[in-house]
C-alpha cells in the first residue's frame, strides 16, 4: 500500500474537542485511550462501519489512531476512499503519551500503552 498521500497530523495538534477514533483492540483500549473517544477495533471495523458513519455525519473530522500508526494508516486510507474527512494521527498513542496528552482508562488507574 502507499500512503505517501494520506493525511496525517501529530498528537500535538489534534484539537481537544476532535473526533478521536481508535481503532486498536480491547485490551490495549483498556490499558489508556483518549477521552472520549470512539473505539472501533480494526479487526471489527467492517461490521462496525456505520457507528463511524454516524459520528461524522455533521462532517466532523476523524482523527484515526492506534499503537503507533499502522494500522490506523490503513484505516485512514479506506476512510478517505469513503469520502470521509480522516487523517492519521502519526506515531499514534505513543506519539499521544509523549507529547503529554490526556488519557484515561474505563478502569480508573493509571492509563499506559500497550
Amino acid at each position: 500500500m502507499n500512503f505517501a498521500a494520506l493525511p496525517t497530523t501529530d498528537a500535538a495538534s489534534v484539537p481537544a474537542d476532535g473526533l478521536v477514533l481508535d481503532v486498536r483492540e480491547d485490551d490495549e483500549w483498556a490499558a489508556g485511550h483518549v477521552e472520549g473517544a470512539l473505539h472501533v477495533p480494526m479487526s471489527d471495523f467492517v461490521a462496525r462501519f456505520g457507528e463511524v458513519t454516524e459520528a461524522v455525519a455533521d462532517g466532523r473530522r476523524a482523527y484515526v489512531m492506534c499503537r503507533v500508526g499502522g494500522r490506523s494508516a490503513q484505516v485512514t486510507q479506506y476512510l478517505v476512499g469513503q469520502g470521509i474527512d480522516a487523517v492519521n494521527v502519526d506515531g499514534g498513542m505513543l506519539a499521544w503519551e509523549g507529547a503529554g496528552r490526556p488519557m484515561v482508562t474505563d478502569h480508573g488507574g493509571p492509563a499506559a500503552v500497550l
